[in-house]
């Protein structure tokens, strides 16, 4: 194979963490193609087009994809634009998630919410990736000297229980095992498969409780004393994938300011 940049598609790239991790992959040496269910081909001050801008303005080339991860036929469509535009892909970063549109006691979770957030947040997630897995295993097979890679971006909520949102908290904790598989199937190829569990960080999806977590970051619930960005993630992704960590697969790495220690 030739010298080339890398390739990394990003679900739920237009936004929040998402866009994070696109303009870190960016700035490391990674072509990018992003995925989200809306795109405006004209619009450059916000979701796809914005971050379009910066990760060329970064030197690096952007593809815009339309499409849903929970709809299982937008796949195939999505990879055949990365493979057409790029030839092959070497980074799946499963990244795509919604909260739930109100949050209800568990004992009021409706099966409405139920279903929307596990078919995006882990059964389009799962079936994207054993959509890629096959991909990647064909590229192995035919360049053995290149290496495929992918990161599953779940949460602290894949082990920490909030009674208001069940179903993402169920979501998580079955992506975070999703990776395991993944990882543990996918060894015998060379692909190596990570897990980034993101703690808090400020997005807009935790805008509508930024007042809450002020006060709870205030109390002492990080120990580091400030919320995450959208680029600590980034960072922590392109550690993962950069080379350092290639006798690691199944690795978690937590970005959480120490929210993950157990204290008395």
């Amino acid at each position: 194979m030739k010298n080339r940049k890398p390739i990394a598609w990003i679900t739920g790239a237009s936004r929040g963490i998402g866009r994070g991790i696109a303009i870190e992959l960016a700035k490391h040496g990674y072509d990018i193609a992003g995925s989200a269910r809306a795109f405006d081909a004209a619009n450059y001050t916000s979701g796809l087009g914005e971050v379009q801008r910066r990760v060329e303005e970064l030197g690096a080339v952007f593809l815009p994809l339309r499409g849903d991860v929970a709809q299982l036929a937008d796949h195939e469509r999505m990879l055949g634009e990365v493979l057409k535009k790029f030839g092959q892909l070497d980074l799946l970063v499963n990244n795509a998630g919604v909260a739930p549109e109100q949050r209800l006691d568990v004992l009021e979770t409706t099966p409405t919410s139920f279903d929307h957030v596990l078919s995006i947040n882990l059964r389009g997630t799962f079936f994207l990736t054993q959509r890629i897995a096959a991909q990647m295993i064909a590229q192995q097979r035919q360049h053995p000297e290149s290496r495929a890679q992918i990161v599953f971006v779940t949460s602290v909520s894949a082990y920490m229980a909030s009674p208001s949102r069940a179903e993402y908290c169920l979501s998580k904790a079955g992506l975070s095992m999703a990776a395991a598989i993944f990882a543990e199937r996918l060894a015998e190829f060379g692909i190596n498969v990570y897990e980034v569990r993101p703690g808090i960080i400020k997005t807009d999806m935790t805008a509508l409780v930024e007042s809450k977590y002020d006060r709870l970051i205030g109390e002492g619930l990080i120990p580091q004393g400030r919320w995450g960005l959208p680029e600590d993630v980034g960072k922590a992704v392109v550690a993962l994938v950069r080379g350092a960590f290639a006798y690691s697969t199944g690795m978690v790495v937590e970005v959480s300011g120490g929210m993950n220690i157990r204290k008395l």
